[in-house]
């Protein structure tokens, strides 16, 4: 890490951020949270016989890459925590992937994950391991999480890891002849939305974290110099591996701040938050080979890494809310059974 000595304007503050969130723990939390664990290591070691080692979801590493982490100076209260205590530069790491718990084609409809992860922090871990030693983001390219709990989207996921018919007969059982369908539609938009290709899309935590006293989403937009979208599905790795050959890309990082339980829920991460976001820091991934030999290297490291887990995190920016708390449990399960863990 290293103190930046940057010129960026001053990033607005949005209206009364909060510092009046709270979490809801149910008390057999921890017992649920242990099934889940069980079904994902179930469904993990099932894909793994088919596939190759890997993790239970976002199973698919697309690129892997290095980057730059500018964090901005004149940020508003709410911001300067952690992270983004003040101006400073970071060495990162990044991993594209697909969303799946298959190897498919990017042709397939899917969500598709932009992870990063800020090294040489310093600070507490938000695991109460000692010192953290890297800040890890992981985000999709979705603004809010298909499910408002973490149990809703662990029984969909398990129904899913059996193939569409068994998808379709959870969703009725769950939802009624009516809804079952319903629900699968709204899945198929949101999951089969067009996607121009990471370097040109939006990418959201969709789920809060904690800044300090403050909670915030956090979100990863592209800088306008990346090139124009892919107007076909296609090879989003390749894509992204080509524009990196060719020159530098660079993404804006805003932090969305809880103002009341009503437009910013922590508990709900099915609603998408109704603040502005503030821009608070800026990714940077220079221009590099993702083919050669280092880059090869780069791309097993982050296969085999834990540090895209949002957990792997200072305790100023513990992850928030039941989907986060459930990821903490599956997450670890999910390395142990790749043997990162």
């Amino acid at each position: 890490m290293s103190d930046a000595n940057l010129c960026y304007a001053p990033a607005m503050t949005p209206s009364n951020p909060s510092r009046n969130w709270r979490e809801t723990v149910a008390p057999d939390e921890a017992v649920r949270f242990a099934a889940y664990a069980k079904t994902f290591a179930a469904i993990q070691k099932r894909k793994s016989e088919r596939f190759g080692t890997g993790r239970a979801l976002h199973r698919k590493q697309l690129a892997a890459a290095r980057a730059q982490l500018t964090v901005l100076p004149d940020l508003p209260e709410f911001a300067r925590h952690g992270l983004f205590a003040r101006p400073a530069v970071f060495e990162a790491r990044v991993r594209l992937s697909n969303g799946g718990m298959d190897r498919a084609a990017d042709s397939q409809p899917d969500i598709r994950g932009f992870a990063f992860a800020a090294l040489g922090v310093e600070g507490a871990s938000a695991l109460d391991n000692a010192a953290a030693s890297s800040q890890g983001f992981a985000l999709i390219n979705q603004d809010k999480f298909a499910f408002p709990k973490s149990d809703e989207f662990v029984d969909f996921v398990a129904a899913a890891s059996d193939g569409k018919g068994a998808l379709v007969r959870f969703l009725i059982r769950r939802y009624g002849l009516l809804g079952g369908p319903m629900r699968l539609v709204k899945l198929a938009k949101s999951v089969g939305k067009p996607f121009a290709g990471f370097a040109s899309e939006t990418f959201h935590s969709a789920a809060p974290i904690a800044c300090g006293p403050f909670a915030v989403r956090v979100r990863l937009s592209p800088e306008g110099d990346n090139g124009p979208p892919v107007r076909a599905g296609g090879d989003w790795g390749a894509d992204f591996a080509a524009r990196l050959r060719a020159g530098p890309l660079g993404y804006l990082v805003a932090l969305q701040p809880f103002v009341d339980e009503a437009i910013t829920p922590i508990e709900n991460a099915s609603v998408n938050w109704a603040t502005p976001y503030t821009t608070v820091a800026r990714l940077a991934l220079p221009r590099q080979d993702l083919d050669s030999a280092a880059g090869k290297s780069l791309s097993e490291a982050a296969e085999s890494s834990t540090m895209f887990d949002p957990w792997s995190a200072l305790a100023a920016h513990r992850p928030l809310g039941d989907v986060m708390r459930a990821r903490k449990v599956v997450y670890f399960q999910s390395q142990q059974g790749r043997g990162a863990a």
